[in-house]
Order: C-alpha cells, then structure tokens, then sequence
C-alpha cells in the first residue's frame, strides 16, 4: 500500500514530457469537440499523478512502460532526471485547473472551463515541448528548491530558443 501511494524522486523528464503531451491532445480534444465528459479523464489522471504518481494513470503507465524505454532505445543520450516535489506540485496544479474547469462547465459556466482548459494547454505545451515546467517553476520560487537550480537556465534557453525561431 505504501508504495501505491509515493511519487517518484527524481522523475524521468522524457516520462513527463510524454504525459504532458497526452495532456495536451486531450485539453485539446475538449476545447475542439466542447464535451464535458472529456474532463473526466482529465481529473482523474491529474489526481491519480498526484496521488501515486504513473502508478494509478493510464498515462503515466503508458508514458514510463512504453512510450519512454523506446525513445531511449532510439537516443544515444539518457533522459535526465528531474527532482519529483515539484512535478507533483505542477501535477496539484493542473489537478486545480481541471477540477475548476470541470466543476465550472457542470455549473453552466462554459467559458470558464474553457479558459482554464487553455491555461492549462498552454502550461502543458510548454512542458511537452520546451521541457519548461511552469508548476516546477512556482516550486521552486515558494520553497526555494535546491535541487530546481537548473530552472532558470532553462527558462533563459527557452527564450532564446523562442527568439531564435521569431528571428
């Protein structure tokens, strides 16, 4: 029980980005096709993150058993490995917008739901893409994580990548 119940320390960021990706095809799927029922796999596999990290997410299972050991079959360099408290702090965080987007359309309040899917998109894009974690990026600006040192880095080279690619 005890082990169903832990998130990983350190995380496979490829394993992240995958999840990240899956969550943006489904925000997507939702803010395209406006069905409520898409939010329900939403929720649930912020929360199943949150509490168990892949253990209990058919994403997280799909991206850690799957998806990631073929990539690196197919890459000369290992993913990197990336501290755990703050992607499950950034896995709270969607859980927030998902719940609040789900119980905002229930309400009848569509536009709501919609905006805090985009938010959301947006966040996991960036994540998925640029391996920019907005969640990790909050962590470690309220706790000061010692181990996120390399966040700022990052965030730096993903600018530079943006205006690189807008040049």
């Amino acid at each position: 029980m005890t082990s169903t119940f832990t998130f990983p320390d350190p995380v496979n960021e490829t394993s992240a980005r995958i999840v990240a990706a899956g969550v943006v095809a489904q925000a997507i799927a939702f803010l395209v096709v406006r069905e409520g029922w898409i939010l329900i796999p939403l929720v649930y596999g912020f929360l199943a993150r949150v509490l168990t990290g892949p253990t209990l997410s058919p994403l997280g299972q799909f991206a850690t058993r799957f998806a990631t050991p073929r990539l690196e079959r197919l890459r000369p360099l290992p993913s990197r490995r990336v501290p755990g408290p703050p992607k499950r702090f950034a896995q709270a965080i969607g859980l927030g917008f998902t719940a609040g987007a789900s119980i905002a359309w229930l309400a009848g309040y569509p536009g709501v739901a919609l905006t805090l899917v985009f938010a959301l998109t947006v966040a996991a894009t960036l994540e998925a893409v640029f391996a920019l974690c907005l969640g990790c990026i909050a962590y470690s600006a309220i706790w000061n994580c010692e181990d996120c040192d390399d966040i700022g880095e990052r965030l730096r080279a993903a600018i530079a990548h943006a205006q690189r690619a807008s040049a």
